[in-house]
């Protein structure tokens, strides 16, 4: 059974992932792929799907999702990253809301929860960060952040308790790699602000990201795996200011 739904995914380089996080949406009617021009056979796998492929430069994540949701047929959009996947419960949730016809909301949010270093991990903030990705694009739409960006609606929202299951990073290497680039976002992002570099900010905000995710928010319950997210997310905000004093620098 299809439904009047465009399934959105923007991509570059994840082979590994994109055939999991398309077969998870057999309802889309249309699939929209906005590739970043992938060395690796992401645009093959994906046309094999039936997906729509479409290579552009990358132009920051929330401009390029909004590029992605404007290439879609349909006004009701499913926007996923390629390493994640609908869990069977959110495909038949996502059914039922279509059945009697349009949504009665303008947005839904789903519960993401996320698969790392051998376990789904459920404290440290990563569960259920509610992730707004169901929307109607008259309704609603990625604001232009380069990163952390989200989905502004104008409309009532919605909650759909069953989750989007996310491979957040392949390994230890991929999560190092991938705070690097989005430490070098962020710092960019400051700077765009008008933001200045300040010595105090670079010295107590990662000891204070560390306490939150690892103690406040419970990730010592993940074990090993905790404590490991809980540095690497303050060693991320450490790397966003130190880069943010460099370019100051220049």
């Amino acid at each position: 059974m299809k439904i009047p739904l465009s399934l959105v995914v923007i991509t570059r380089d994840e082979e590994d992932h994109i055939d999991r996080c398309l077969s998870s949406v057999p309802f889309a009617s249309e699939i929209i792929v906005l590739d970043s021009f992938s060395t690796d056979k992401t645009a093959e796998k994906s046309k094999a799907h039936g997906a729509k492929v479409y290579q552009e430069k990358f132009l920051g994540f929330g401009p390029q999702r909004n590029r992605a949701v404007a290439l879609a047929s349909h006004d009701w959009v499913l926007c996923l990253d390629a390493d994640e996947a609908l869990s069977e419960s959110a495909q038949k949730a996502v059914i039922d809301l279509f059945k009697s016809g349009t949504p009665e909301k303008s947005a839904y949010q789903f519960a993401r929860l996320s698969f790392h270093m051998g376990r789904w991990i459920r404290h440290g903030g990563w569960f259920p960060d509610w992730q707004l990705r169901l929307f109607n694009r008259k309704q609603a739409g990625w604001d232009q952040a380069l990163i952390h960006e989200k989905v502004v609606a104008n409309g009532e929202v919605g909650r759909i308790r069953e989750p989007i299951q996310h491979w957040v990073f392949d390994d230890l290497a991929d999560q190092i790699q991938t705070n690097n680039k989005y430490s070098t976002l962020g710092a960019q992002t400051l700077q765009k602000k008008g933001k200045r570099f300040q010595l105090f900010q670079l010295l107590t905000k990662p000891v204070f990201k560390f306490l939150e995710t690892y103690v406040w928010k419970r990730g010592f319950l993940d074990g090993l795996p905790g404590f490991v997210i809980a540095v690497g997310a303050a060693y991320s905000i450490f790397l966003k200011y130190a880069k943010l004093w460099e370019m100051d620098k220049k």
